[in-house]
């Protein structure tokens, strides 16, 4: 539908004020993989602004939680 968000990866690094091609994403979570017990929201690599996004969006089960959720599976290496 015309207007409408899509809820992706890329949109949500471009969100967060970030490179949201694929290769940067990829560089990205290869890059700050996080200790299994880290939040993602208590990650360092994001600013204040970033991390309240985060929050937020999570708090509230909102529009973009699926793919924040995605985002912290991948930045939290497998067990």
């Amino acid at each position: 539908m015309l207007g409408e968000n899509e809820y992706t990866m890329n949109n949500l690094f471009a969100q967060l004020g970030l490179d949201s091609s694929d290769e940067a994403i990829e560089e990205f979570i290869n890059n700050n993989q996080l200790a299994k017990e880290e939040k993602l929201t208590d990650a360092h690599v994001w600013n204040d602004k970033q991390r309240m996004f985060l929050q937020e969006e999570w708090k509230q089960d909102a529009a973009w939680v699926e793919v924040i959720d995605e985002l912290n599976v991948r930045l939290h290496p497998t067990a």
